[in-house]
């Protein structure tokens, strides 16, 4: 964050910033050093002093002290006596580039497991129906799991396949293996694309529960429609995440 300079040319902008209400300033380093402290910035996960911290953002103490009650209020860091603030929550990078399961997005961070907690045949609600291309009230395997990266709640998967293809994964390994490479294994074609939505939503009394997260947290649902290569709708899936140990992020390119 770039100390304030004023000159006679820069007098009403200058004027605009002083207006600005702390609260804005200390979002506006929380956002900074939220960044470095994910990009492993801080040798040692450990902060600088907070005296540091405002001569190098350009920041007034009582910004800082702020910026910093923000980060702990996200579980980010906390205060340790003798120490100072340090990085107490680590969050694993998800691509949104690539098409990948989540052991494979993961894979360097860690073993990604599986808890199958429902497995079976069910009638298709219709707008499930509708977007795998199926008859209305055809039956689908409906899988929920719990996924978990070194033994931490990571996500709740809810999984819809078409049942002709999903009736042979009830056979497969569900819990070490991740569903895009038994589809691609079971179709002998390879998966094409992706249609995905992100949003943040509350967490209800179920999730939050399976997740081992406060009740109404707010968890990143992820909704993807995985298509195979030939184009067929193969996958509808919502997957709730713990926001508090995932970062979504993508490379993007403005097309010319």
């Amino acid at each position: 964050m770039p100390a304030e300079r004023t000159s006679p040319h820069t007098v009403p902008v200058a004027a605009a910033r002083r207006r600005r209400l702390r609260a804005d300033r200390a979002r506006q380093l929380a956002d900074l050093l939220r960044h470095q402290i994910l990009a492993g910035g801080f040798p040692g996960g450990v902060l600088p002093l907070e005296d540091v911290l405002a001569a190098d953002y350009g920041a007034g103490r009582n910004t800082v002290r702020q910026a910093l009650d923000l980060l702990r209020g996200e579980r980010l860091v906390e205060r340790r006596p003798g120490v100072g603030t340090v990085v107490v929550c680590e969050k694993y990078p998800h691509g949104l580039d690539r098409l990948q399961g989540l052991a494979e997005t993961l894979h360097e961070h860690g073993e990604v497991t599986n808890e199958v907690r429902t497995a079976g045949p069910v009638r298709a609600p219709a707008p499930v129906a509708s977007r795998l291309g199926l008859p209305e009230h055809a039956d689908v395997l409906y899988i929920e799991r719990l996924r978990r990266l070194n033994g931490l709640p990571l996500s709740l998967d809810l999984t819809y396949v078409p049942l002709d293809i999903g009736a042979a994964l009830l056979g497969c390994d569900l819990e070490h293996t991740d569903v895009f490479r038994l589809l691609e294994e079971l179709t002998g074609q390879p998966l094409g694309h992706a249609e995905i939505t992100v949003e943040a939503v509350n967490a209800d009394a179920h999730s939050a529960a399976v997740l081992q997260a406060p009740r109404g947290a707010a968890v990143l649902m992820l909704e993807r429609l995985t298509h195979l290569a030939d184009g067929r709708p193969v996958e509808l899936e919502f997957i709730r995440f713990r926001g508090d140990r995932i970062t979504m992020s993508g490379l993007l390119r403005r097309a010319l």
